[in-house]
């Protein structure tokens, strides 16, 4: 396993602990994430895939330990958001705005320039839905317009929940591409998945069971994977 140094590091938890109620959803995590890498956190329904992408992000507040992002404690600042883009597992856009008004808006929001979005209409194909409102738009579709809004500020870190999943296949071979693209450029991304074909792309993997976070090289991502993963009855996605 590559050790990830101090000066490379985008990503740096330490001790984390997340507790809802009196249940402990993430129990101790320790783990890095290095300038460049694409780093996929894969588990069960439930495992807390979501919990922790959201505590990345800057979304949720945790329990206890630290999370650096780009060098700034995510527990007290917010800073390091004007880097980092995010595409949840749940439909967070705006219901109400066309997809259109939604790159504007979140454009706005991120102190984007509004120049990038026809570029970003075009590499995700979203011509022939700008006026169509985002609540009605199929999950290809959605998916594809969600990345192009996390997009819009040229962002160096990518956080993305299952952004792939049970999606048309041009909409998938668009996001494939788009998210290869982002990261030769030399991007970063941290990826919450649950399909198997996915490991393949990921240069670090975490298997999170029972609120530990188990670190181990692609390499032996299909073995870990068909020891925990594929065992598993039913693996239904976490809300």
């Amino acid at each position: 396993m590559t050790v990830v140094t101090v000066a490379d590091a985008v990503i740096k938890v330490t001790d984390l602990v997340q507790k809802i109620g009196r249940k402990t959803v993430l129990n101790g995590l320790n783990f890095a994430v290095a300038r460049g890498e694409c780093f996929g956190i894969f588990g069960a329904g439930g495992s807390g895939k979501s919990t922790l992408l959201h505590i990345l992000a800057g979304i949720d507040r945790f329990s206890s330990g630290s999370v650096e992002v780009f060098g700034y404690d995510a527990g007290k600042s917010e800073s390091f958001k004007k880097h980092t883009g995010l595409v949840t597992q749940e439909r967070s856009l705006f219901q109400d705005l066309n997809a259109g008004e939604n790159l504007d808006y979140i454009a706005v929001l991120k102190n984007a320039p509004r120049e990038n979005i026809p570029g970003l209409v075009r590499r995700f194909e979203l011509e022939k839905i700008l006026g169509e409102p985002a609540g009605t738009l199929e999950d290809g579709a959605y998916k594809r317009l969600s990345l192009a809004c996390a997009l819009l500020n040229a962002p160096d870190l990518l956080i993305v929940d299952e952004l792939t999943q049970n999606i048309d296949l041009h909409s998938r071979q668009i996001i494939l591409k788009e998210l290869s693209a982002f990261l030769s450029g030399g991007g970063t991304c941290v990826w919450g998945f649950g399909e198997p074909a996915l490991l393949e792309r990921m240069t670090g993997i975490g298997w999170l069971e029972g609120g530990r976070l188990t670190v181990c090289p692609p390499g032996e991502a299909q073995s870990v994977w068909e020891e925990n993963y594929a065992r598993l009855p039913e693996c239904g996605e976490e809300k």
